[in-house]
C-alpha cells in the first residue's frame, strides 16, 4: 500500500474540491459567524466578537484573490463592516483582533483599497497595542481580571501591527510587535522547541510568576496547536523584520512539531498527553495550521534548506485531504474532522473549526501560488 509520504498532493485538484466545497457553505452557513460543527455538521453561530469571526470571511476574500469572482467578494464584503459596529458597542473584543481584522478588513483593503478597511484595520491595530504591558513587555490576554496573563496565540495576531506600521508609517505598533515577541523567545518556546500556553507574570513589575497548562495536557506538555501558533507567528515575525532569532525559533518550533507527528501526520492534540497518544484525539486545526506556517517558514529559506518544511507540510496537507475531509458530504457545512478545541474543559472534541478549514485553504492556496500574506 502507498503511504502518505509516497503520494503526491495534486494541488489542481484539491483547489477546484475547495472552490466547489466553499460554494455550498455559502449556501449552507449565509450570514453565521462560525466556529464549531459538532457530528451534525452544521456550524454554529457565534457572536461577532468572538475570536473566531474573521476567518470564514478570510476563507471568501482569498478565494475571490485566488479567482477573481465577484461572488465571493459579494459573500465577504461587510464583514469588517459589522465588527467594526460591535467595537463601538459593549464588547468582548481581546488580544484575537489580529485573527479578526487581519482576514477582513487588512485583506479587504489590500485587495480593493477601500479607505474604510484601511481605517478599520488601523483601528483594530490601536486596540491590540493598547493590551501592551510596559513592564513585562507582552500583550495582554482576555478580558478577566487575569491581568498578567499572556498566552502564545497571541504570536499570531503580530501581523496586525506590523500591517499598521507599514500602512500608518508609525514605528509604535511594530516596537509592541518586536517587543512581545522578544517576550515569546524568552518565555514561551523551550529549548527543545515545545511551547507554552499561557505565561502569568505580575502585571505591575513584569516579573514572570508561572506557567499554565491552559488548553494543553499539562503546563510541561507539547500542545500541538500550541506549537503551531508559535511556529508559524515566528515565521511571520522573521518576514516581518529579518530577524534571525526569530526565524531560529520558528525553526525550533518546526522540528519538534515535526518529529512528534504520527504515522499518518496529524497532530494528536497534545503531543505529551498521557504515558500513551493512541487513544488521544487528532486536532486537525493544529495540522492545518502548522502546515501554512511551514510553508511560509519554507518560502523564507533557500530551497535546499526550507524543501524539508515544504515537503512535511504537503504529507500534513495529504493526509488531511484524504482521511479527514468531508468532500463527500454536500450537507457537511465544513471542510475538515476531528479537530479539537480545549481538551481539558471538555470542550469541542472531535469536532470542525473554522479555523482549520480556513488554514487548511490557506495552505493550499499557498501552494498553488497564492502571494497576498495577511497573517
Amino acid at each position: 500500500m502507498m503511504t502518505v509520504s509516497q503520494k503526491k498532493l495534486d494541488v489542481p485538484l484539491i483547489w477546484e474540491q475547495i472552490e466547489c466545497k466553499v460554494n455550498r457553505m455559502i449556501a449552507l452557513i449565509g450570514d453565521k459567524s462560525p466556529h464549531v460543527a459538532k457530528a451534525d455538521g452544521i456550524y454554529d453561530d457565534q457572536r461577532i466578537d468572538w475570536w473566531t469571526s474573521g476567518f470564514w470571511p478570510g476563507m471568501l476574500w482569498l478565494l475571490h484573490d485566488m479567482t477573481g469572482k465577484a461572488h465571493y467578494k459579494e459573500a465577504a464584503w461587510s464583514w469588517d463592516e459589522r465588527m467594526e459596529k460591535r467595537m463601538l458597542e459593549p464588547n468582548s473584543f481581546d488580544h484575537d483582533v489580529g485573527f479578526q481584522f487581519l482576514p477582513t478588513a487588512v485583506m479587504k483593503h489590500m485587495l480593493t483599497q477601500d479607505g474604510d478597511a484601511a481605517r478599520r484595520g488601523l483601528f483594530a491595530a490601536n486596540f491590540l497595542a493598547g493590551r501592551f504591558n510596559l513592564a513585562g513587555r507582552f500583550i495582554r490576554a482576555w478580558n478577566s481580571d487575569k491581568h498578567g496573563w499572556s498566552i502564545i496565540d497571541t504570536s499570531m495576531n503580530l501581523s496586525l501591527l506590523f500591517w499598521a506600521t507599514q500602512q500608518s508609517g508609525d514605528p509604535r505598533f511594530e516596537q509592541v510587535a518586536r517587543a512581545h515577541a522578544d517576550t515569546v523567545l524568552k518565555h514561551f518556546i523551550r529549548e527543545d522547541g515545545s511551547v507554552n500556553h499561557i505565561v502569568n507574570f505580575d502585571p505591575s513589575t513584569g516579573e514572570k510568576l508561572e506557567v499554565l497548562g491552559g488548553q494543553g495536557y499539562a503546563p510541561n506538555s507539547g500542545w500541538s496547536r500550541g506549537a503551531a501558533w508559535a511556529l508559524y507567528g515566528m515565521a511571520n515575525t522573521y518576514r516581518h523584520t529579518g530577524e534571525i532569532a526569530y526565524l531560529h525559533a520558528a525553526q525550533r518550533v518546526a522540528h519538534f512539531f515535526i518529529a512528534h507527528l504520527p504515522e499518518d501526520h496529524v497532530p494528536h492534540w497534545d503531543f505529551r498527553a498521557g504515558a500513551s497518544l493512541a487513544d488521544e484525539p487528532r486536532d486537525t486545526s493544529a495540522g492545518a495550521c502548522a502546515a501554512s506556517g511551514l510553508l511560509e517558514l519554507a518560502d523564507s529559506l533557500p530551497d535546499a534548506e526550507g524543501r524539508i518544511y515544504r515537503e512535511a507540510a504537503k504529507r500534513v496537507l495529504l493526509s488531511l485531504y484524504e482521511h479527514y475531509g468531508t468532500w463527500e458530504n454536500e450537507a457537511h457545512e465544513a471542510i475538515l474532522l476531528h479537530g479539537t478545541g480545549h481538551k481539558p474543559a471538555g470542550q469541542n472534541v472531535d469536532v470542525s473549526l473554522i479555523y482549520g478549514d480556513y488554514f487548511f485553504v490557506e495552505a493550499i492556496a499557498k501552494l498553488a501560488g497564492w502571494k497576498h500574506r495577511i497573517f
